[in-house]
């Protein structure tokens, strides 16, 4: 059993409050879009969810850091340098143009290091989580888990490769890399947000890359990619999440094997 157990029982709290409340306000006829100073879209489901979050840690883990990404950072009071690090909905897109492709992600970080994640997406019906050293899970909740486990494909030709999009990429300077990877491997969707990581965590799939992320994107990620098998970096190959809260962030997932291979595809940006 892992160490983070009591940590992994509350982050499944925390996401059945978050299902609560967000499920409720799925396809609302009076749900509330703004955007933010970025231009991405925030709902009222997106807010309420963060504060309900942020009422249960203020009550079960109030010396905890928390960094939020409607309200964020709370710092720290107590040893150990512990955060958590919610979403309160990845895929708001999605979720207020009635797509069911969303979750709630809540990682508990240690220092830099994602040690607890759980990723919830109640109108998928679905859930995923892991805690360091207790193996990687997935099922409809947290009493109906089962084991999950990255594949073994070990070569490109053979590889289901997943992206969120490819302006990303393009504005990397990498888009010639990505379109030659698209053409390499067997198979290309762009599933988008949390779920291409947690298909591959799962199997289904074999290499899931992004450009930029934000903390709150990623952290939840690393613990089920990892304790699945899988390998989760940068694109320079240091451990992901790189850097402090207010860095942007790429991902590279894969089942390990084809790792490297992807790496040197998508590491360099082409010159210019």
């Amino acid at each position: 059993m892992s160490r983070y157990a009591d940590d992994l029982a509350l982050a499944h709290t925390l996401a059945d409050a978050a299902d609560a409340v967000s499920t409720a306000r799925f396809r609302a006829l009076d749900l509330r879009v703004e955007s933010k100073p970025d231009l991405t879209p925030v709902s009222d489901a997106d807010t309420a969810v963060e504060r309900e979050i942020r009422a249960l840690l203020a009550a079960h883990r109030p010396a905890d850091g928390l960094l939020g990404e409607e309200y964020g950072a709370r710092p720290a009071t107590g040893p150990g340098e512990r955060r958590w690090v919610i979403d309160p909905i990845d895929g708001t897109k999605n979720f207020v143009r009635g797509v069911p492709v969303w979750a709630t992600l809540v990682a508990l970080l240690e220092g830099d290091r994602p040690v607890v994640g759980v990723v919830s997406a109640p109108a998928l019906g679905r859930r995923w989580w892991a805690a360091e050293g207790g193996g990687a899970w997935a099922g409809p909740g947290r009493d109906a888990g089962e084991p999950i486990r990255v594949s073994a494909v070990r070569r490109l030709t053979d590889a289901s490769f997943c992206y969120s999009s490819l302006t990303g990429w393009e504005a990397a300077g990498r888009l010639d890399a990505m379109l030659g990877l698209l053409r390499e491997c067997w198979r290309s969707r762009a599933y988008g947000d949390f779920y291409g990581y947690m298909l591959l965590a799962e199997g289904a799939l074999d290499v899931m890359v992004e450009p930029e992320l934000s903390l709150w994107d990623v952290a939840a990620l690393v613990p089920i990619v990892t304790e699945a098998g899988g390998t989760i970096t940068d694109l320079t190959g240091a451990d992901a999440p790189a850097g402090g809260p207010d860095t942007d962030h790429s991902a590279v997932a894969t089942n390990g094997p084809l790792h490297a291979d992807i790496l040197a595809r998508l590491g360099r940006p082409a010159a210019r």
